[in-house]
């Protein structure tokens, strides 16, 4: 399922990230930080089939492949069902078993003893996971519900870099490739 949130998209500022804890950093983290790169935020749970099967698998893939460019991705874990068993302790071993290594904020329960979420709710997300875009300018571009395919994730990410004339991706040569060095995997660069 993919649906897009369209409140507001690209005119306003993100929400603050309401946060009790971060993980895979020191401190902690907000969006007044990362002003001036882009911001891939990541709203999930660690029970969350499609969040644990696709999602953190190409947030973390996101990550390696932009590393030490203009794109930051974050995690935010916002739990909204089963409270009890989804602590932070209980996350802390998720995150390690998983070998996720980007930041991930712990959502701030609902002040009022709902089971929303504070960041969830100031964003309105529809569940888990839910992708967010977010521009050098601190603007809300893009918000997803659901498993998002990875081309057009891709393409709205390159299109968010180019704004700043940010190069995508990691840098690749021009090479010549000889076919009698290519199998299932791919193409070897041959000896000339």
């Amino acid at each position: 399922m993919q649906t897009m949130s369209s409140r507001n998209i690209g005119t306003d500022l993100a929400p603050a990230l309401k946060t009790t804890r971060w993980f895979n950093m020191d401190g902690s983290l907000s969006l007044d930080d990362l002003h001036g790169r882009v911001v891939v935020l990541l709203a999930f749970q660690m029970l969350c089939p499609g969040c644990v099967a696709r999602s953190i698998p190409l947030a973390q893939k996101m990550q390696q492949m932009f590393e030490n460019r203009n794109l930051v991705v974050i995690g935010l874990h916002t739990v909204f069902e089963h409270h009890d068993v989804m602590t932070p302790n209980a996350l802390e071993v998720f995150l390690s078993e998983y070998r996720v290594s980007f930041p991930v904020g712990v959502d701030t329960p609902n002040e009022h003893g709902g089971t929303i979420p504070q960041t969830m709710e100031a964003y309105q997300m529809q569940g888990t996971p839910t992708w967010v875009l977010i521009d050098v300018n601190g603007r809300r571009r893009g918000q997803y519900f659901g498993s998002h395919d990875e081309l057009a994730l891709g393409v709205e990410i390159g299109a968010l870099l180019s704004e700043m004339r940010e190069p995508v991706g990691k840098s690749f040569e021009s090479v010549k490739t000889d076919s009698e060095h290519c199998d299932s995997n791919g193409c070897q660069i041959g000896e000339s």
